[in-house]
């Protein structure tokens, strides 16, 4: 592969299926913060923006980061295009929250659950405009 990650084919119709993932995701992790539940807000946050991300490479590149390390994405979203580049700077931001949100016992603070769900929301939002370019 010449990005040097692995990735996977994705169609239209799956980059269709990933944004509705994330839209869910988003829908989850805007609840659990109005909930005030940081932890579950945060980890479908970054649910979300990951999703987003799967669904802006799909159309624009026709595949999708499939590696370990999630950080292969970054790859990806800088090679497509505007919209990747803002995909890319938000989920910058929430994918390091990954670890602490689903591994580590120490609480999320609602402030930063907050911007986690915000940025996914971005995410999410970029992804609806780049697969509607597909209709």
């Amino acid at each position: 592969m010449a990005r040097g990650g692995r990735t996977r084919p994705v169609t239209a119709s799956q980059a269709r299926r990933y944004l509705v993932k994330a839209e869910e995701y988003a829908d989850a992790a805007s609840s659990e913060l109005d909930a005030q539940r940081g932890i579950a807000a945060t980890s479908l946050a970054i649910h979300a923006a990951i999703n987003a991300a799967d669904a802006v490479c799909g159309v624009r590149l026709g595949e999708r980061a499939a590696g370990q390390d999630h950080d292969e994405v970054f790859v990806l979203l800088k090679t497509a295009g505007k919209d990747g580049a803002e995909v890319e700077k938000n989920l910058r931001r929430v994918l390091p929250l990954k670890t602490k949100a689903e591994y580590d016992p120490d609480d999320i603070p609602l402030s930063t659950a907050s911007r986690a769900v915000d940025r996914a929301q971005r995410c999410v939002g970029v992804a609806r405009r780049v697969v509607a370019s597909l209709r």
